[in-house]
């Protein structure tokens, strides 16, 4: 893979102050539904900690600091500063902050119920909610199937997840006008994602490997609830223009796409200990992502069996080893298909900025917004 040298991944100090105010909101709130839970039971209070801790222990907080800029691009609040003092004093912030933070417990849903679906092993170089509630039965010597017990735990989990996420979002003391304009924005974005979950689950029971069904993944799994969903979310908490709502649904449909197409990139070439997750996941999990239905799609056009062969083989195999991703890691560079791909990260990252330079964005996430992009398509985790 080539292409320019990918940048450090590690927040801008601009944005330290909003993810550990994230932090500290999503403990005390986790902490307080805590309690409800352990009023149920404390086994259940015991399942509510696993949940805590994954929420807690991971994740670099995109979709609240997205959210956040696009509040604040929207002339959501009138300091040109942002340091971590103006998120105590001032309430309306805070509340905002409260509202946006809710988001990492939508990602939360996500992943578990994807780590379930994609019957990963591992995230964030830990081990999944499944398999960890698996290995909590066969310790304890349980009857039934641990398997069963830990699929089902996971699915439970990501429902609670998803949930509190709402309860989140409405604990939030904002102007009911602000509620009203952030609600369709916010069911919008979860119908869109567990759309795109189905897609992608259907694309691969029916081997569909076209760009075009790819792409439409990309879209509704990632796109619209990584970056473009969530400025919106932003723009409508602030009551922003229609031009600047257009200009965030533009930019942030093109970074959210190159958001996931660096994933593609990074499941298979990228380094384990940093993503946190082994390489070649994508392609046992047999994802039909862009990268492969460009590959695919330039093999057949060469009338390249041999690649072709080497693709669709390791698409889909469990059992794929270190040497059988190397393979395929060949393939991909003799085909082109990972230079392809830096390149159209590369497009829609300067088609993302036009769009956001057309409209009237409130300093500093004028200035911000361009650097969160880059450092969301150039990353290496």
């Amino acid at each position: 893979m080539t292409g320019r040298p990918l940048t450090d991944s590690r927040p801008h100090p601009l944005d330290e102050h909003l993810v550990e105010h994230v932090q500290a909101a999503l403990t005390e709130y986790l902490a307080e539904r805590r309690a409800d839970a352990e009023a149920v039971h404390p086994r259940f209070a015991e399942a509510a900690d696993a949940l805590r801790e994954f929420v807690l222990l991971g994740g670099k907080r995109v979709r609240p600091t997205f959210a956040w800029w696009g509040w604040r691009g929207a002339g959501g609040h009138p300091d040109d500063e942002l340091a971590g003092q103006v998120l105590l004093d001032d309430e309306l912030a805070g509340q905002v902050l409260l509202a946006v933070s809710a988001l990492e417990l939508v990602q939360a849903s996500a992943l578990v119920h994807d780590d379930l679906i994609d019957a990963s092993d591992t995230r964030r170089g830990r081990p999944t909610v499944h398999v960890s509630f698996a290995a909590q039965h066969r310790a304890e010597g349980w009857l039934g199937s641990r398997d069963r017990y830990g699929l089902a735990a996971a699915v439970l989990l990501g429902d609670l997840a998803l949930a509190w996420a709402d309860d989140l979002l409405h604990a939030a003391e904002l102007p009911e006008p602000a509620m009203r304009r952030a609600r369709p924005v916010w069911a919008a974005m979860r119908t869109e994602l567990v759309g795109g979950q189905f897609l992608d689950l259907f694309g691969q029971v029916t081997g569909d490997d076209t760009a075009e069904t790819a792409m439409r993944v990309n879209r509704f799994k990632t796109a619209a609830y990584t970056v473009e969903r969530p400025l919106l979310l932003g723009a409508a908490l602030a009551g922003g223009s229609e031009r600047l709502v257009q200009a965030y649904r533009q930019f942030g449909a093109d970074i959210g796409i190159a958001f996931q197409l660096r994933d593609d990139l990074l499941g298979v070439f990228g380094d384990p200990e940093v993503t946190g997750k082994p390489a070649g996941d994508d392609l046992r999990e047999g994802k039909r992502t862009l990268l492969m239905a460009l590959a695919m799609r330039t093999a057949g056009e060469r009338g390249d069996q041999a690649a072709l062969s080497a693709l669709t083989e390791a698409l889909g195999d469990p059992e794929l080893d270190a040497a059988g991703v190397d393979r395929v890691r060949q393939v991909l560079r003799q085909l082109g298909t990972a230079d392809q791909l830096e390149r159209r990260i590369e497009q829609l990252t300067e088609s993302a900025l036009a769009a956001l330079a057309l409209a009237e964005v409130a300093e500093p996430a004028a200035t911000r917004l361009p650097e969160l992009a880059h450092t969301a398509t150039r990353r290496r985790a």
